[in-house]
C-alpha cells in the first residue's frame, strides 16, 4: 500500500449528504459533490491487511477488490481503480449509491477505529468512470448461436445478460413494467438512484447486442402477455429473475379499504409519474398535507419516509415491531458480521430535522386499522411488545392516520410466470436452485436473485446474476471463461 501508516494518521470521514432541509425539495439526488482529497485520504486509510475481510465471504457479496482499488484511489489512479472495480461489479454505480456497505462492517481496521470509507470511494470511483467516458460498451467479437430469454430486469438479471452476452450468447431480456430495471428503476426512489444513471447504463448495454422488450408479461394473460411456452421454444435456456415481489401484509381488522397501501405500489407509481410528467399527471399515491405511517423498517420504510416528506406530509410516523438496536456491536454480534446497531439513514434525519424528532417507534404492532363510518382511514390502534414478541399489557394505543405504507418485506416471487416450466419451489415458496448452481429442477430453467434467495440486497442480486451466468456458459458450452 501507498500509505502504510495512514490508517494511524487519518480518521474515517464520510461524504456528506445534502443539508436535510435543501434536499426534501426535491427529488434530485440526496449526495454532495465528490472531494478527490479526502477521498484520497480515505484510500490511505486501508491497512494492507493479510486477509481482507472486506472482501471476504463476510464482506463484499461480489469480491470487489478493495485493497487495491482503495490503494489506487490514494495514488489518484482513477481510471486504474475504476478498471478494478469494474472486473467483478457489473453496475457499481449503483451499489456505491444504495448498497449498505457490508464490506465496511468486515473492515479490520473497524475493529479499533471506524472503517474505512469504502462506500463513498466505490461512489466516486463509478461516478468518474461516467464522467470521462471510461465505461465503453464491449461488444464480442463472435456469436455462439446460442440464446437466453431472461425474465426480470432488475441486477440479477441484468448482471447475468452482460455477462452471457460478452461471451457471445444472444441475450434477450423481458420486463412487464414500462422501463426496463426492475427494483432499481421502480423500487428505488429517484433521490437515491437517478434513473438517468439506469438508462446511460442501459444504453451501453443494447449498444453491446443485449435486446430488451418491456411492456413484456411473461406467462400474463393481459394484453402486454408473452407466452412462457414461446420462450421455451425458441431459446435454449431461459433464467428466471423475476425478484420476490409479493408484499408481506398486515391482516388484522379493517385492513381493505382507501389509505392503507403496500409501500412498493407508492414508490413506484411515485417514481412512474415522476418521470412521466413530474408528476403533473397526479397518477401516483400522494402523502400531502397527510397523517402518514410507515409500518416496517429497512431501506423500503426509509424510502417511504423520504418520498412522503417530499411530498409535504402533515406528519410521519414509522413502527418497527423490533427493539431499538444498540448503539454499539452486543456479543453476539461480533466483528466481522454486519454491525446490527443504530443508524440514521437520510429519512429518519430529514424528519428529525422538519419534525424535531426521529419518527421511529420500536417495539410495536398493529391490531386495528380504523375507520370512520364512510370507510375511509382515521388510524391505527396499535400495541407494546417484548423481545419476544407477546403483547404488553394495558399498552394499547391509537395513532391518527390519514395514510399507512407496508414496508414490511417480501414472501417470495409470483408464480404465474412459470406456466409449464415444471420447476420446483422450495420451503419458502421461492424458485428452488442451490446457490453457485441455479439449474432449478428444469435442466433448461435456472434461477437468480431474489426469487431464488428470498428478498436481500441489490449486491446479492448481482452476484446471483454473475454466478447464473457463469453457471449456464458452462451448460451450454462445457467450459467458460467468466468468474
Amino acid at each position: 500500500m501507498g500509505k502504510i501508516t495512514g490508517f494511524k494518521e487519518f480518521s474515517r470521514a464520510v461524504e456528506p449528504y445534502r443539508p436535510a432541509k435543501e434536499r426534501v425539495l426535491d427529488f434530485k439526488e440526496i449526495y454532495s459533490d465528490h472531494d478527490d482529497e479526502k477521498l484520497s485520504v480515505q484510500g490511505s486509510r486501508c491497512m494492507d491487511c493479510g486477509v481482507p475481510f472486506c472482501q471476504s465471504g463476510e464482506g463484499c457479496p461480489v469480491y470487489n477488490l478493495i485493497p487495491e482499488w482503495n490503494d489506487l484511489v490514494y495514488q489518484n489512479k482513477w481510471e486504474e481503480a475504476f478498471d478494478k472495480l469494474m472486473l467483478t461489479n457489473n453496475f457499481p454505480e449503483v451499489t456505491g449509491r444504495v448498497c449498505p456497505a457490508v464490506c465496511e462492517g468486515a473492515c479490520v481496521l473497524g475493529i479499533t477505529e471506524s472503517p474505512v470509507a469504502i462506500k463513498n470511494l466505490e461512489f466516486a470511483i463509478a461516478d468518474k468512470g461516467f464522467q470521462n467516458g471510461w465505461l465503453k460498451p464491449q461488444i464480442p467479437s463472435i456469436r455462439t448461436g446460442k440464446s437466453i430469454a431472461i425474465v426480470g430486469s432488475g441486477p440479477a438479471g441484468l448482471s447475468a445478460a452482460q455477462q452471457l452476452n460478452s461471451v457471445g450468447h444472444t441475450v434477450k431480456v423481458y420486463e412487464r413494467s414500462d422501463r426496463i430495471g426492475g427494483l432499481m428503476m421502480y423500487g428505488i426512489p429517484n433521490m437515491k438512484l437517478d434513473k438517468s444513471i439506469i438508462d446511460q447504463r442501459l444504453e451501453i448495454m443494447e449498444t453491446e447486442g443485449i435486446q430488451f422488450f418491456s411492456n413484456a408479461d411473461v406467462g400474463g394473460q393481459g394484453e402486454n402477455s408473452v407466452s412462457m411456452e414461446e420462450l421455451n421454444q425458441s431459446n435454449d435456456i431461459i433464467l428466471l429473475t423475476t425478484g420476490a415481489t409479493k408484499p408481506r401484509d398486515l391482516p388484522i381488522p379493517q385492513r381493505e379499504g382507501v389509505g392503507v397501501h403496500f409501500a412498493m405500489d407508492f414508490l413506484r407509481k411515485n417514481t412512474k409519474s415522476l418521470l412521466d410528467s413530474e408528476h403533473d399527471d397526479g397518477q401516483y399515491i400522494s402523502a400531502k398535507g397527510k397523517n402518514v405511517i410507515v409500518i416496517g423498517g429497512g431501506d423500503t420504510g426509509t424510502d417511504c419516509i423520504g418520498t412522503s416528506l417530499r411530498h409535504e406530509c402533515k406528519s410521519l410516523i414509522n413502527f418497527e415491531i423490533m427493539p431499538e438496536p444498540p448503539k454499539e456491536r452486543s456479543e453476539n454480534n461480533p466483528w466481522p458480521l454486519f454491525p446490527r446497531v443504530y443508524k440514521v439513514d437520510y429519512g429518519h434525519e430529514e424528519s428529525t430535522e422538519i419534525y424535531g424528532n426521529d419518527p421511529r417507534v420500536y417495539s410495536i404492532s398493529g391490531k386495528e386499522f380504523l375507520r370512520n363510518e364512510d370507510g375511509t382511514l382515521r388510524g391505527i390502534r396499535t400495541v407494546e411488545v417484548d423481545t419476544n414478541f407477546k403483547e404488553v399489557p394495558g399498552s394499547e394505543k391509537e395513532w391518527e392516520a390519514d395514510l399507512i405504507l407496508l414496508a414490511m418485506g417480501f414472501l417470495g416471487p409470483e408464480h404465474y410466470a412459470l406456466d409449464k416450466l415444471e420447476v420446483e419451489l422450495d420451503e419458502r415458496s421461492n424458485y428452488k436452485a442451490d446457490h453457485n448452481i441455479h439449474q432449478t429442477s428444469n435442466p433448461k430453467v435456472f434461477a437468480a436473485g431474489d426469487c431464488r434467495r428470498g428478498q436481500s440486497l441489490v449486491v446479492w442480486a448481482i452476484n446471483e446474476g454473475r454466478a447464473a451466468a457463469r453457471e449456464i456458459d458452462l451448460n451450454l458450452m462445457g467450459d467458460t471463461t467468466l468468474i
